[in-house]
């Protein structure tokens, strides 16, 4: 399935695909970076495919072992960094396009061996009794790799040609009375020609599963490389699920696949469909290997992967007209922490440790914002500023939120595929359970119907709140509230103290980043005027690309709310915003100091919470 902008079949330089084991002789190898000779020596493979790179207009590509960054913004890149299990990718210009190649360099790129493969997993069919009883997916990978070893022989040549059969008129003739048509068997003798028969192919097999495949060892290692990603990965997806830069991967039909990557954002992947008959097959084995078929009945597909990634599948051209199609939305081990984020440009102080004010007060915070704005990566960084003896319930229908705090209960939706089914477990239900666990605060993975309506309720009786909300302003996301199908009356809204709008921007220098371009604070409703009041007390500076604290020394929230519950008589709630600064001050000595990992922010937070420093 590679889809590649130069041909691989043909190598574009005299020493070809030999000079993987003569390196010192291959006039590719000596033009190249120290740091990726060395790496060509550990892993021929991608040697080999530096040879089918043609000569004019591409350089030899810098190396990185990782990508930072600080290459985003780069003009007509031409690097390549490891991705590990032999997997390298290569970030390639695309003169042709604005979408630059991201190509996948695999151990089986060049030589695919799928002949060989094909008559493994033939042989490994003779080999079914060892397999019995074993569950665990990784030992049963083990075990067949084992069988593998003993049904290959590597060799330091290439395998001999298969011999041609003789033509029909090379046979020799029989000799009369040899045709089995005019030759009458006696009955009596058939079940001994029979059991004859069975014999022989008895030993036939017997010597066909003695009989090792010669192969290379270069053949080899692709082998293994590519049974390991069939067995255990995701097939052809595997380079792309492995790079911890890729946040979305989307297949919208024929052709290639797009990536979103972190740095160089939208790329053109070298792996592809030809054929609807391919396309249809990949997805069936997709949606199959993750315990959720489709169908022609039942072809849309919701589903969370083993690394967490959320991924939607369309199956069928009667629905979806360019052919069958999935897009994974990745999610990272560890999530970004609000020190990385301000890194970043998302934030700043100021907006992190007013933040972490309202988290720590109990208050009700909502994320909102378009697709892809950053949402639940704002939310998942600005957990860490739960105090850490809070009890958490979070509610999804697709894992997403990510808590460092250990008293913390992940609840799940259940769907049904029978409408009459009673099994279905919803939003609506979890949210309604969660409600008399006595969380100190309840986290919604994102409201879109009834359950609003609960965690409104939840609200007025004192619960905390937590949730994202596709909304582009706070006009916007009170107009969805209050209307169909959340319901929420208009009356109940000022429950929801702040609301912090997220938004993909573009910058003065023409690229995109994500912001959060404003901090409101929700006042009041007016019933006599139908109306809300609120107030923004941070916005975003288009022009210089910066941060206003407008609701500095008049912020609602702050003085009325928050001074109180500290104690601050009326007279000095404006003290409240000394604590404000102070709180920045320790968020930029941490950062200052290297203290950005997720968790470690955590850990510094919670320690300070403990020590009554961060208070």
């Amino acid at each position: 399935m590679p889809i590649l902008p130069f041909d691989i079949e043909q190598c574009s330089r005299e020493c070809g695909k030999e000079c993987g084991t003569a390196t010192e002789r291959c006039p590719v190898f000596s033009n190249l970076s120290e740091e990726l000779q060395a790496v060509c020596k550990e892993h021929p493979h991608l040697l080999q495919y530096l040879h089918c790179i043609p000569e004019n207009g591409f350089g030899p590509p810098a190396y990185y072992e990782k990508v930072t960054r600080s290459l985003k913004g780069t003009k007509d890149p031409n690097l390549i960094y490891q991705v590990g299990g032999g997997v390298f990718v290569h970030i390639l210009a695309n003169p042709n396009d604005v979408r630059d190649y991201y190509i996948a360099v695999e151990p089986s790129l060049i030589d695919a061996q799928r002949e060989a493969l094909d008559e493994i997993e033939l042989r490994l069919a003779d080999y079914v009794e060892e397999l019995e009883g074993i569950e665990d997916p990784k030992k049963r990978l083990e075990i067949i790799m084992d069988i593998v070893d003993r049904i290959v022989n590597i060799t330091n040549v290439k395998p001999p040609p298969k011999k041609k059969l003789p033509k029909d008129e090379d046979k020799p003739e029989k000799p009369e009375g040899e045709n089995k048509e005019n030759v009458e068997i006696p009955r009596s003798d058939n079940k001994k020609n029979k059991k004859k028969k069975k014999e022989e192919k008895g030993a036939t097999r017997a010597r066909s599963r003695s009989k090792k495949i010669d192969i290379s060892k270069f053949q080899y290692n692709s082998l293994r490389y590519l049974l390991r990603r069939k067995l255990e990965g995701m097939g052809a997806l595997d380079p792309m699920i492995l790079d911890p830069n890729i946040e979305d991967i989307s297949c919208s039909g024929l052709g290639n696949i797009f990536v979103e990557h972190k740095i160089f954002g939208g790329l053109r992947a070298s792996i592809g469909f030809d054929t609807h008959e391919t396309l249809d097959k990949f997805v069936i084995e997709l949606a199959e290997g993750i315990k959720h078929p489709v169908t022609f009945r039942e072809p849309c597909v919701d589903a969370t992967l083993p690394d967490g990634s959320r991924i939607n599948i369309v199956y069928g051209t009667d629905v979806s007209k360019r052919g069958s199609n999935f897009t994974i939305r990745k999610f990272s081990d560890t999530p970004l922490s609000i020190l990385e984020l301000i890194g970043f440009g998302a934030l700043n102080y100021d907006m992190a440790a007013y933040l972490s004010m309202i988290l720590q007060e109990g208050m009700n915070v909502w994320v909102s914002g378009e697709t892809a704005s950053g949402k639940t990566t704002l939310l998942n960084a600005l957990t860490t500023f739960i105090p850490p003896e809070a009890k958490i319930v979070s509610i999804e229908d697709t894992p997403e939120v990510q808590v460092p705090h250990h008293n913390w209960i992940r609840g799940c939706t259940r769907g049904s595929a029978k409408e009459e089914d009673s099994s279905e477990v919803s939003m609506f239900d979890l949210l309604k359970a969660a409600l008399r666990q006595r969380p100190n605060l309840i986290i919604v993975g994102e409201i879109r119907g009834e359950e609003g309506a609960i965690a409104f309720q939840a609200m007025q009786t004192g619960h905390a709140c937590m949730s994202t909300f596709h909304a582009a302003s706070v006009s916007k996301l009170i107009q969805r509230v209050t209307g169909n199908p959340i319901n929420v009356p208009k009356s109940y809204v000022d429950n929801l103290n702040v609301v912090v709008i997220c938004q993909q921007v573009r910058l003065a220098n023409g690229s995109l980043a994500r912001r959060l371009t404003s901090i409101n604070e929700i006042v009041s409703y007016d019933s006599v005027g139908d109306s809300f009041s609120f107030i923004e007390s941070f916005n975003w500076n288009p022009l210089d690309d910066s941060f206003l604290f407008r609701g500095y020394q008049n912020s609602y929230i702050l003085e009325n709310k928050i001074a109180p519950r500290r104690g601050f008589p009326e007279e000095k709630r404006r003290e409240v915003y000394k604590i404000l600064k102070q709180r920045a001050e320790v968020l930029k000595r941490m950062h200052e100091q290297g203290n950005t990992n997720f968790y470690e922010v955590y850990g510094i937070l919670s320690k300070a919470y403990r020590e009554g420093l961060f208070r």
